[in-house]
């Protein structure tokens, strides 16, 4: 205890006091000489590192300025983000590197090919190394920390620098989230106090909605690894693919009252497919930053709170991929000081242990150089190994009827050097077709092995019951496509090597029509080809039952009939968007010249329903996910290009809502609608409005009579619990939470929130604890979980019973308008393809829905 004690002391006792600003040298090692030709971090961005919170535009010019002042250092722009702000990666090393560096990179990947990194000597080999900052926007002490550390790096002299960079090239990310870092740096930057306010009540502390965490959807970019939806994120997996580091820091914060964390996390929460000697590793590096921390006398932790499963993460990422992803998580003072248990906490001294971890990051990856490179090369040849020892020889997937889903996950697995095929020839495998245009094969015999197998492998037994993130993603079910494995050798399948240039095409069948055009809604882009007609004033019918083509073809309830005899646009207009669907959306058009049809039904059939172009408001804003909404306004508008108004629950309150014709509510609590907003609301649904609600919004409109939603009650919550030991209290709430798998639902197809799909059967994500009971009516539970609902990941068996059979949506009906309810999220994290169309047929069908479907019939 007094040890503890005295830590805090000193912890005290190094932070700079209150308003006293402490300049450079209170980041940099002692007794280090620097290059005075070397620009300062001040003497660019106009004030000391700490000062004030960096800005991304300062932040560029400053890394601009150190590149052109210093031959270590090349500069160049990987990307752009979604707010057009470059994403800059910094190489940075000795100049007799720079001179060969392609070749030194060549060498580096050489190393993780089987078939050549025998030939390698590694004892001469640079390390490589990864290191990005403030991936989260907020969490702003570790770009700050990138000034000094890209200072200390350009402009430190002597033979130790001299020597670290002569053995390490250093790939240096400056602001992993530019957009959410500007964000984050405007709030608090324009609320700062000359007497500094360590208040944590401040306005300067406290960041309005949706805060810069996020970027510019409001993702939570450090999910997104694997996947790689963000134009951030497919910058940065590029330049990791291209040079294959051995290492990548993550430079985090977390809540005030904490200290700092570095890897490993818990030891039992590791993803099986890394190797334990991954954790060796990190455990031997760990000593380093310990070591480092220790000399300025700050606290930290390590082996707590924190796992490596998710492969989504930027810490767990390398893990599957030769290299040792590290975590930094540093106490936040969020704006320039903080009160906080330890005593007051500083900006400044939140920087410096970033600033020293980053540093004692360096001095491992130089100790262990020759290690580290040897357990990339061993990797590889282990990778080679155990796939040639797996049953499974490929993975096929894909779907016939929608290629652009098929499409996407093969863009997603090939973006990270995995080889992937289209089908030679079609094959039929457990009974299901899988034709070899829009279906792909992914051989296992590659050096991307396990990485490949995380991809693919569905999982449900787990050494530990705590996630720090989802239990599973299995993508080929996230998209859900067809996907099987094959176990035979796979090289007669192989046909052409997939090219994310080649994307899928449709064509116009039957030529040019002065009757009728007709698409199905198979394809992922069908709702981009509606609305593309819908907002060009072209009148459109959804059939609701089935029809058939004068060639033989069958038409499926959900496919789309433009007729042109009830048109006022001209036929110039739907031709020339009829083509655009085609091309852009990669949907196959049918030409119809006639209306007959005596098997199904005829186009004049009033089972042909009517649809209107969708007029959509968002609410947003305190008491709403930012992450479930940003999710919903990104497939909106950069996917189906479709406007969506996004409106603050406040504003909400006191506007007339008749612009709007659809409502998404995404999770959230609502509470803050006013009771006279609920009753405008309940007139704008009986006029013919709809309301699409996700998650705990159907708490909030079944508490406000606007939607039958009853969630399950917890009949044992009043029992008595069996006795527990105090010391696993920390862990049994995190147990029992649902933090994201995969389950089935058994979908009625006939019904139109399920229009496009082929399979009754589809998987879903789920996380948290909403289980809804099953409508009394016999036509309102258009989709319910099936008795055996788990495919892949973690859920405990109390949850798992109240899943079992209980509903995943359904609506009701108040006058002319619907209410429509999800239990899940349909637009998870962007990569979740396969219940997109769900949302989509709510939007466009949701009015059409027969009102005797109602829950609350």
């Amino acid at each position: 205890m007094k040890l503890v004690n005295i830590a805090l002391v000193l912890l005290v006792l190094i932070a700079p006091p209150l308003n006293a600003q402490p300049d450079l040298s209170y980041y940099l090692p002692e007794g280090v000489a620097y290059n005075p030709n070397v620009p300062t971090p001040k003497s660019i961005i106009g004030h000391e590192v700490g000062e004030w919170h960096i800005t991304h535009d300062r932040l560029v010019n400053y890394m601009y300025a150190v590149a052109n002042a210093s031959d270590r250092i090349s500069i160049q722009e990987t990307g752009r983000t979604y707010e057009t702000r470059p994403l800059l990666l910094l190489t940075i090393t000795s100049p007799k590197n720079h001179q060969r560096l392609e070749e030194i990179r060549q060498q580096h990947v050489a190393l993780t090919d089987p078939l050549k990194s025998g030939n390698l000597d590694i004892k001469n080999m640079p390390n490589v190394v990864y290191m990005g900052f403030s991936i989260h926007g907020n969490e702003a002490s570790g770009s700050n920390a990138a000034l000094a550390v890209a200072y200390h790096l350009a402009a430190a002299q002597g033979v130790a620098m001299d020597k670290l960079l002569d053995e390490v090239v250093i790939l240096f990310d400056p602001s992993f989230n530019p957009d959410g870092l500007q964000r984050f740096s405007s709030w608090v930057n324009s609320r700062k106090s000359k007497q500094i306010s360590t208040d944590p009540n401040d306005t300067e502390h406290n960041e309005a909605w949706p805060g810069g965490r996020f970027n510019h959807y409001w993702f939570d970019m450090n999910r997104d690894w694997l996947v790689a939806q963000l134009p951030e994120s497919q910058a940065r997996i590029k330049q990791f693919h291209l040079w294959k580091p051995n290492m990548l820091t993550d430079h985090h914060e977390m809540g005030t009252n904490a200290t700092f964390f570095f890897q490993p996390g818990v030891p039992s929460r590791n993803h099986p497919l890394t190797p334990e000697r991954n954790l060796t590793l990190t455990r031997k590096i760990g000593e380093y930053h310990a070591k480092a921390l220790d000399k300025i006398g700050s606290l930290y932790y390590t082996q707590e709170g924190f796992d490596d499963f998710y492969y989504g993460k930027g810490s767990t990422f390398p893990d599957v991929q030769g290299a040792i992803g590290i975590l930094f998580e540093q106490a936040s003072s969020r704006g320039h000081a903080q009160e906080s248990i330890n005593g007051v906490l500083t900006f400044p001294f939140t920087i410096r242990n970033q600033f020293v971890t980053a540093l004692s990051t360096l001095e491992a990856a130089q100790s262990m150089r020759e290690e580290l490179l040897a357990y990339q090369r061993d990797f590889f040849k282990n990778n080679l190994s155990e796939a040639a020892k797996d049953p499974v020889k490929a993975y096929v997937f894909g779907s016939n009827l929608d290629k652009y889903r098929s499409y996407h996950l093969a863009e997603i697995i090939a973006r990270h050097d995995i080889e992937v095929y289209q089908l030679a020839t079609n094959q039929t495998i457990n009974g299901k077709r899988y034709d070899s245009d829009g279906n792909y094969i992914v051989p296992l015999n590659q050096k991307q092995y396990r990485l490949i197998k995380s991809m693919f492998e569905k999982r449900t037994s787990f050494q530990d019951s705590l996630f720090y993130d989802i239990s599973s993603w299995t993508l080929p079910l996230a998209f859900a496509l067809d996907y099987d494995e094959i176990k035979t050798s796979p090289t007669s399948l192989l046909g052409e090597r997939f090219n994310q240039a080649k994307k899928p095409n449709g064509k116009i069948i039957g030529g040019s029509s002065d009757y009728a055009y007709v698409f199905e809604s198979y394809g992922y882009y069908a709702p981009r080809a509606l609305y593309r007609l819908l907002s060009k004033g072209i009148r459109v019918k959804v059939a609701n039952g089935e029809f058939n083509h004068s060639n033989g073809k069958k038409f499926s309830a959900g496919s789309i009939l433009i007729p042109l005899g009830i048109q006022e646009k001209p036929v110039e207009l739907i031709e020339y968007l009829i083509k655009e669907i085609t091309t852009e959306d990669g949907v196959d058009v049918y030409a119809f010249t006639t209306g007959l049809d005596y098997k199904g039904l005829s186009l004049g059939s009033n089972n042909f329903a009517t649809l209107r172009e969708p007029k959509i408001a968002m609410l947003v804003g305190d008491g709403v996910s930012p992450l479930d909404a940003g999710e919903i306004w990104h497939l909106l508008d950069t996917r189906f290009h479709i406007p969506v108004s996004l409106v603050p629950v406040d504003v909400f309150n006191r506007i007339n809502y008749d612009k709007y014709n659809t409502l998404i509510l995404s999770t959230g609590s609502y509470s803050g609608l006013s009771d006279a907003a609920k009753e405008r609301l309940r007139t704008w649904v009986q006029n013919g409005g709809v309301i699409i609600g996700l998650k705990t919004a159907l708490t909030w409109l079944n508490a406000s009579g606007l939607g039958k939603f009853d969630m399950k009650k917890d009949d044992k919550k009043d029992e008595p619990a069996k006795p527990k030991p105090y010391a696993d209290i920390a862990f049994s709430a995190g147990a029992e939470a649902l933090s994201g798998a995969i389950f089935e639902i058994q979908a009625d197809l006939s019904h139109p929130l399920f229009y496009g799909y082929t399979h009754s059967r589809l998987p879903v994500f789920k996380s948290g604890a909403l289980f809804m009971e099953r409508s009394k009516n016999a036509f309102g539970n258009p989709g319910v979980f099936t008795a055996n609902p788990l495919l892949s990941g973690y859920i405990t068996k109390g949850s798992l019973d109240k899943l079992k059979n209980a509903s995943f949506t359904g609506s009701s009906s108040i006058g002319q308008g619907r209410v429509i309810g999800f239990t899940e999220n349909l637009a998870f994290r962007a990569f979740w393809f396969g219940s997109n169309k769900m949302l989509m047929n709510a939007i466009f069908y949701g009015h059409t829905i027969n009102p005797g479907a109602g829950r609350d019939r």
